[in-house]
């Protein structure tokens, strides 16, 4: 298992790096860390959380006890992602973070969002993810631009007036 990054830790504020050559490394980089996600019960977890400052996230929804009616999908690698296109209409939704523990935040996100990436065969992707997806992506894809959750609730709180305070994550 390896190490999950805490806020205050400089490469969670650093743009990740695009990956030029997906090689061996990556590979195993990408099992270690889905392996790391299981053992902390998330739903996500980016490269740069495990202090790998490159754009490389797993996205892996199953229902469990942080997220008891998270969709189940199989584990799903994605390397140097783009946000094509978002829908007009935004979702609160309540977010944890792995590496915030214990706290939550209500959350503003795309319904949809329209993605193209890299699959661990190199091949490239586009799809539309819906819902609980579409969130999970774009809070990786965050972590790749160097915004942790905390930084994305100050922003929506500076554009809507509206405090929001974290709460205990069960």
């Amino acid at each position: 298992m390896l190490s999950i990054a805490q806020v205050g830790e400089t490469v969670l504020t650093q743009k990740a790096n695009n990956i030029a050559n997906i090689d061996a490394h990556i590979h195993t980089l990408a099992t270690t860390m889905l392996d790391t996600l299981k053992a902390a019960k998330g739903v996500g977890l980016a490269a740069p959380q495990i202090h790998e400052s490159i754009a490389l996230f797993i996205m892996a929804s199953h229902p469990n006890e942080r997220y008891p009616d998270a969709p189940l999908i199989s584990p799903t690698v994605v390397i140097n992602p783009f946000i094509l296109a978002t829908s007009d209409i935004m979702e609160a939704g309540e977010e944890g973070c792995l590496s915030i523990k214990n706290q939550r935040y209500s959350i503003l996100r795309h319904q949809w969002v329209d993605v193209r990436y890299q699959s661990l065969k190199g091949q490239w992707i586009e799809e539309r993810l819906v819902g609980f997806i579409a969130r999970i992506f774009q809070h990786e894809y965050d972590h790749l631009q160097g915004i942790t959750i905390d930084q994305r609730a100050r922003m929506q709180n500076s554009l809507t007036g509206v405090a929001n305070s974290p709460k205990v994550d069960p």
